[in-house]
């Protein structure tokens, strides 16, 4: 199944409520960032990061949490790297594509988090960047009963997050780096 048909099996369409409310929250965080760069205390590519991260995390939020139907219990699995055993032991291809599919998740986020800071982001606050939010993500799914909490999920969203931190850091400062050689 590809990620298309993933989202469309999976979630719901966004109510008009939900919608209104997403473009709302933008809109603030629009003006907010606005603001802040009218006072140059963020550059453009901050201000176009951050409002990048805003919508791709409400999107995130939005299929992970807010569009599934809730279940009639709250569902968790609190062995760690229980995926990982179904992959091994079952050969389970699906567990293995939903586990890569969990690394990819927050890619996106980590590429976002150097630019959004305008620096380097050391792999260990890009995992636990990834871990924060995952956490909030699945705490979500537990309360809301809207998914299976797991830690899992926490560890492979991380990695994502701190694999996107480290390619923007190794691409953008790479540049920086050599760009001050030349001139010096």
């Amino acid at each position: 199944m590809d990620i298309y048909q993933i989202l469309i099996t999976h979630n719901r369409a966004w109510s008009a409520r939900e919608i209104v409310f997403i473009a709302a929250m933008f809109l603030l965080v629009f003006l907010f960032a606005l603001v802040l760069y009218g006072k140059r205390k963020i550059r453009l590519s901050q201000m176009t990061a951050g409002l990048l991260a805003f919508l791709f995390l409400a999107v995130v939020f939005a299929s992970t949490v807010f569009t599934r139907s809730p279940s009639s219990e709250r569902k968790y699995m609190l062995k760690v790297f229980w995926s990982w055993e179904r992959v091994f032991v079952n050969r389970s291809k699906e567990m293995l594509k939903e586990n890569l599919l969990n690394c990819v998740l927050l890619v996106p986020l980590g590429v976002l988090i150097p630019v959004i800071f305008h620096r380097r982001i050391g792999w260990w606050k890009g995992y636990l960047c990834g871990f924060f939010v995952s956490a909030m993500i699945e705490t979500c799914q537990l309360v809301f009963r809207r998914g299976l909490f797991e830690w899992d999920d926490m560890i492979h969203n991380a990695l994502g997050c701190m694999i996107g931190c480290l390619v923007t850091d190794g691409l953008f400062f790479r540049r920086k780096r050599r760009g001050r050689k030349k001139t010096g």
